[in-house]
């Protein structure tokens, strides 16, 4: 396995035309089966956290385990933060050995935002490590269900000028997806993504990939998509399986049993965006 900063996944995705699977996990189970699939796949892959899952796994933890699951095999991994919510919590991550960090100051006025990115990227881009930042909010609640006050999507100048001024790799915008399940079929605004990526020429970043059809998702790595983040799908379809099988199996108290066929579970529904997302056989 080669760790690499996810500036060098993405960029090659941008020129090829693919996105590469942004998986969230907080647990072995996780990192193992995601491992295993991009490997199968021949996938890229970045297997990435929220601050949340990382403060419950510890960032060298995270990163010892990718590398120990990785290590006999044939793909390139980028470890990610997710949705960092301050300069302290990018900075363990970058100590910790991650090779990519996402500055969140979405929620922040513009100005702050810009200042607190760049902060971000001149640390992180002293030692090799990827900036993805955010401008607008990414629907109506955070990826664990709190409400975001005043949510707007992203302004295409506004765009230009928060990456000329911060030097971030990649951008967030918010052009109609949202974290967690869809109530219906997601709206996305294509004609704001096109300008949003024509005016800032770097890769895209699309948050809320749960739910959103196949037709859509290329149509959005056409407009310069490249890295789409999944989670819920993952979380539910784990979760799905454990509580079928614990119900089927009352009796069975072997651990390994049950984990194992929640993360089988797990493992198809990486499958299923691997190959969603134009991934496969990239390696």
């Amino acid at each position: 396995m080669e760790l690499v900063p996810m500036k060098d996944l993405l960029e090659e995705a941008y020129r090829e035309g693919y996105a590469v699977p942004a998986l969230n996990g907080s647990h072995l189970e996780f990192y193992k089966a995601f491992i295993e699939v991009a490997a199968e796949l021949k996938s890229p892959l970045i297997i990435q956290a929220a601050y949340e899952e990382v403060q419950y796994v510890n960032p060298k933890n995270i990163v010892e385990m990718v590398k120990n699951f990785g290590q006999d095999k044939d793909i390139k991994v980028a470890i990610h933060l997710d949705h960092g919510p301050s300069f302290k919590a990018a900075t363990e991550c970058i100590r910790g050995g991650f090779t990519s960090v996402m500055f969140d100051g979405s929620s922040l006025p513009f100005e702050e935002n810009v200042a607190n990115t760049k902060k971000v990227v001149d640390v992180a881009h002293a030692v090799g490590v990827t900036v993805e930042g955010e401008l607008g909010t990414i629907g109506q609640t955070t990826e664990f269900g709190e409400k975001i006050d005043n949510p707007q999507l992203t302004d295409p100048k506004l765009a230009k000028e928060f990456v000329e001024r911060t030097g971030i790799d990649c951008i967030a915008p918010a052009f109609g997806t949202a974290h967690g399940l869809y109530v219906g079929e997601p709206k996305l605004d294509f004609e704001l993504l096109d300008n949003i990526s024509k005016i800032v020429n770097i890769p895209i970043v699309m948050h809320g990939g749960t739910g959103v059809s196949e037709k859509d998702v290329k149509k959005a790595i056409s407009l310069g998509v490249s890295k789409i983040n999944v989670s819920t799908a993952l979380r539910k379809a784990f979760i799905d399986e454990m509580k079928r099988y614990m119900k089927e199996n009352p009796d069975n108290l072997m651990t390994m049993d049950i984990m194992g066929s929640a993360t089988e579970a797990l493992k198809e529904e990486a499958r299923n965006v691997i190959e969603r997302f134009g991934s496969a056989n990239r390696l």
